[in-house]
């Protein structure tokens, strides 16, 4: 199960974090177990039915308060990427709960986090939510993993604060810039999307088998995106504004951030699916730049790495993690 926290990110806006495993018997952070959230009664409302079965967020819902007791487990914090949601993580964050205090976040524009129309979406913007999610949960020092924007959100976070951060696991994020070719087809991507889908099997077989991004049938990427839609009265839309999702991409598209992995001083690891969108020579570049850096491959899995083959995820990252226990 999950509980959720809400904290506040910068300009206050709210955000739901997820915290998996039992509740602890004694709430270090005050928050009341018995306090559920009334929209959990209704999850196809915020697209849970997704894959409710799989994920189950029953939204145990709280404040952040204090920092959790000095002998608590240590702190890990999962970034979801662009369109994504904290409950992606789940079998992540289920499995690290035996060592960890794991907690996945829905950054802004994401999830039940906050959706601000005139809010903003900048680099700075992402990256102070996870600083203020990590010092209102107490979770610091933390490992932070992060999957494509959330993977550069967590590097950019590990530069600007060393000493919040121990570890750092970058999933299938590129370093170089994409450029405005890149921008110009997400619009035109998101124009394509033939809204509003009638039933999630639509959007499932859509998402893995329609789309023409799609170079062979992706169940796996027709669930992901099921996650992430919820039903209106029309059908079938998606949990975010794709306006926002483009103004959130074209902060860093334009950009190289190869300056901010150099800065990294705790131990990372550069992840890729074989079927990716990080390239082999770029990604074995980015663990040349990092200080402390390390590389791992995942066989058969495309860019939703850890959503394509959760066991190869898993068996790629331990290693890393076993090491950290003694860094």
């Amino acid at each position: 199960m999950a509980r959720r926290i809400d904290v506040t990110g910068t300009g206050g806006v709210r955000l739901a974090a997820w915290e998996f495993g039992d509740p602890p018997k004694t709430d270090p952070a005050g928050i009341d177990p018995a306090g559920i959230d009334p929209a959990a009664a209704h999850p196809t409302q915020d697209g849970q039915a997704g894959q409710a079965g799989q994920t189950g967020l029953d939204e145990q819902a709280g404040q952040a308060g204090a920092a959790p007791a000095p002998d608590a487990s240590p702190g890990v914090l999962l970034l979801h990427g662009l369109m994504g949601r904290a409950s992606h993580w789940a079998p992540t964050a289920r499995w690290l709960s035996g060592r960890y205090r794991a907690v996945a976040l829905d950054q802004r524009g994401h999830g039940r986090s906050d959706k601000p129309p005139q809010g903003a979406f900048t680099r700075d913007a992402y990256v102070d939510d996870a600083e203020a999610a990590l010092e209102q949960l107490g979770l610091a020092p933390v490992v932070l993993i992060g999957h494509a924007m959330g993977a550069l959100t967590a590097w950019q976070l590990a530069a600007k604060r060393p000493d919040l951060v121990r570890g750092l696991v970058i999933c299938d994020m590129r370093a170089s810039a994409l450029g405005a070719a890149s921008q110009r087809e997400w619009d035109q991507w998101f124009k394509s999307w033939p809204l509003p889908f009638a039933t999630l099997a639509d959007v499932r077989k859509w998402f893995g088998e329609d789309d023409p991004w799609v170079e062979r049938p992706n169940p796996a990427r027709g669930e992901f995106y099921a996650e992430v839609m919820a039903e209106s009265p029309d059908g079938w839309r998606p949990v975010f504004e794709p306006e926002q999702m483009l103004r959130s991409r074209e902060t860093w598209v334009y950009d190289a951030h190869w300056e901010e992995l150099a800065q990294v001083q705790c131990p990372a690891l550069v992840v890729r699916g074989l079927d990716g969108e990080l390239g082999r020579a770029e990604a074995q570049e980015m663990v040349r730049v990092l200080p402390r850096g390390q590389y791992a491959e995942v066989a058969d899995a495309g860019h939703l790495v850890h959503y394509d083959q959760p066991e190869a995820w898993r068996a790629a990252i331990e290693p890393f993690l076993d090491a950290l226990g003694h860094d």
